[in-house]
């Protein structure tokens, strides 16, 4: 579950950047234009230092412009549904809390019996090892 839950996530920052990745290309992309007659589009002021290539809006023609707004909504709705699907893998999203306790029960006797049958390797281990060092010895005083 810890994977889902990292995929998730990172699959959660990604949707974020993609956002932001969005919202700089129409902004920087845009083209401009008046939305009434009284409307005017001000001039770029370029400061000292400011390098004349770099403008706050490099407008993109038309057609440019919308095949990439549709390719950013494309990337935008995939990974949106990669988001739904990996939520809806969830454990427990099908189980209520009587069955998500009975389920954890379940694992930890589970769980008990499996360190025990470690316990029992660990003991033998021990047992064999210490046969083994009695031949070792045995052989070594003739």
């Amino acid at each position: 579950m810890s994977d889902i839950l990292t995929q998730l996530q990172d699959a959660v920052d990604q949707l974020a950047n993609q956002f932001v990745a969005s919202i700089y290309y129409v902004h920087k992309h845009h083209d401009l234009q008046t939305l009434s007659k009284n409307d005017t589009v001000r001039q770029q002021q370029k400061s000292e230092g400011e390098d004349p290539g770099d403008k706050i809006v490099d407008p993109f023609p038309a057609d440019v412009f919308k095949d990439g707004q549709k390719e950013l909504a494309t990337d935008l709705i995939l990974k949106e549904q990669q988001i739904e699907y990996l939520i809806s893998i969830l454990p427990g999203l099908e189980n209520n809390e009587k069955d998500q306790e009975q389920m954890i029960k379940h694992l930890e006797e589970e769980l008990i019996i499996a360190e025990e049958e470690r316990k029992a390797a660990v003991k033998e281990k021990e047992a064999v090892l210490a046969r083994l060092d009695n031949v070792l010895r045995s052989l070594k005083r003739p």
